[in-house]
């Protein structure tokens, strides 16, 4: 790309959460929507004239071999991912991926590696990290505010599991994942707990199926041991709430344990933080643009 054009952007895919994608991109100076596609060609046309698309198609193949791009930003059901991010190296040097990046672990490294030793990259869209609330926490921790950490501790409630219509007015596709809690909300906590603290060591993990509408799991407990011997806690229940305006927010409250004091995150997108042997909350302020999905994540990661 050079300094007296825009960078080219095609999407692949029109669904709910493709809207996020939709949105950050054209509000970006200095990048274009040259073209997206979806199978449901309504859908497409819809986002085309509300975010300003050039071209749609109803193939992503199509789309990739009629329209010259730099970047394929893949927001699709994960069980399209391999083939889009294969398709997509053909034509563009990179290609962003939604998560679950693939199938399996085996399909994984077989996509990573038609990147290696080539110009062309992959990235592995993880957004929940450029959330606002974790960019000051990250902060916090590296100016040492809590003092050495013990454990941090996420309650994943967002309430939106219950009964039969459980995920179909926005994710229908939610109640077919064989393999549901983790690898389709889970594991944006993984990437932030890694963001936070490090890579992790080990896990443990306990996974049910509350809702019976559904195939996967919708609750579990899991531990992690991270490197640097701080343990995390990811207790998830999609059936149960916490207090908040939107539940999507923040999906629940967090907890980082310190030994100067604890950090807890709330439903609102606030931080508060108690020194150890006090009482009384103090509220940490910071600025943020409350718009798009968590913070404006998707706009910031792009």
């Amino acid at each position: 790309m050079t300094a007296d054009r825009k960078l080219r952007v095609a999407i692949a895919g029109a669904g709910y959460f493709a809207r996020f994608h939709y949105d950050g991109w054209s509000r970006i100076p200095g990048v274009e929507i040259v073209a997206a596609a979806d199978q449901e060609q309504g859908k497409v046309d819809s986002y085309a004239k509300e975010f300003g698309a050039a071209r749609t198609f109803s193939s992503v193949a199509d789309m990739l071999s009629s329209v010259e791009a730099d970047i394929l930003d893949i927001a699709t059901p994960p069980p399209t991912h391999a083939g889009f991010v294969a398709l997509g190296l053909q034509h563009v040097q990179t290609v962003i991926c939604q998560k679950p990046f693939c199938g399996s672990l085996e399909e994984a490294r077989a996509t990573a590696a038609l990147a290696a030793d080539r110009p062309e990259r992959i990235v592995v869209h993880e957004n929940f990290r450029f959330e606002p609330w974790y960019r000051v926490i990250k902060r916090m921790l590296d100016e040492g505010r809590l003092g050495d950490i013990y454990q941090i501790t996420f309650r994943m409630r967002p309430g939106d599991g219950q009964g039969p219509d459980a995920y179909l007015s926005r994710q229908p596709y939610f109640q077919k994942m064989p393999r549901f809690l983790m690898r389709e909300t889970g594991i944006h906590f993984i990437d932030t707990f890694r963001f936070l603290f490090g890579e992790i060591d080990s896990v443990y993990a306990d996974l049910r199926r509350l809702n019976p509408v559904i195939a996967g799991e919708d609750a579990g407990i899991v531990v992690f041991q991270f490197a640097n011997g701080i343990r995390g806690v990811f207790d998830a229940n999609r059936l149960a709430d916490h207090p908040a305006e939107d539940r999507r927010k923040t999906m629940g409250e967090l907890f980082i344990e310190g030994a100067r004091g604890t950090l807890r995150l709330d439903g609102f997108g606030r931080l508060w933080m108690r020194s150890h042997g006090r009482n009384d909350e103090e509220q940490i302020a910071f600025d943020w643009d409350d718009r798009g999905y968590g913070g404006d994540c998707v706009f910031q990661f792009q």
